[in-house]
């Protein structure tokens, strides 16, 4: 059964095919378009839950297809960019994206974000000022960190250490700490093993 349907563009055909591989690989039904126009086509017709989009393209940009699918729509979305500027920051922001990762990234650094991101459209966005997270229904015993290594070193087959770099890169991508970064994986992998998950 597929893990949810998402919507993937970038104008650079190369990196489409990998995205679009690698999360139908991770068990995603994938919907891909190399322009703005198709993205928004294809969406209105296949209605996604999440869209993830490269920001810079020829035409209507990631922002245009964000705002849209925002707009009419209602459709999470997250971007991938090889530009991490303030102004592209701030937009991002602007726009309430579930998560923006900055490329060069391989697809088992996304795959784990979107999953997340599939995790967290399930509830209502968060409000822009920070808000104490809820307890967690986790023992204090279990290190949220020891747990998302473990994680990733068990989807992946990686030692620990390269589960532990990957981790970091996903922190920092993100733009969270490690700790937060982790328990949003944990929390992701919960959600999932939930009875009547997809």
């Amino acid at each position: 059964m597929s893990k949810g349907k998402i919507l993937v563009v970038d104008d650079d055909r190369l990196v489409l095919a990998t995205l679009s591989y690698g999360l139908t690989q991770a068990g995603f039904e994938v919907i891909d378009a190399d322009n703005g126009d198709d993205a928004i086509l294809l969406a209105r017709e296949h209605r996604p839950e999440l869209a993830l989009l490269d920001i810079r393209m020829e035409g209507l940009t990631g922002f245009d297809v964000a705002a849209y699918l925002r707009e009419y729509l209602q459709t999470p979305f997250m971007f991938l960019s090889a530009f991490a500027d303030e102004a592209t920051v701030a937009k991002v922001k602007e726009l309430g994206a579930v998560a923006y990762l900055v490329k060069p990234l391989d697809i088992s650094q996304i795959v784990p974000a979107v999953e997340a991101a599939f995790a967290r459209t399930g509830t209502p966005p968060p409000a822009p000022a920070p808000v104490a997270a809820p307890p967690s229904e986790l023992p204090h015993a279990l290190d949220p960190t020891a747990l998302a290594v473990g994680v990733l070193m068990h989807r992946y087959s990686l030692p620990r250490d390269e589960a532990l770099t990957r981790l970091m890169s996903l922190a920092a991508a993100d733009g969270h700490s490690l700790p937060e970064q982790a328990r949003r994986i944990v929390d992701a992998v919960e959600l999932l093993a939930r009875p009547g998950a997809r």
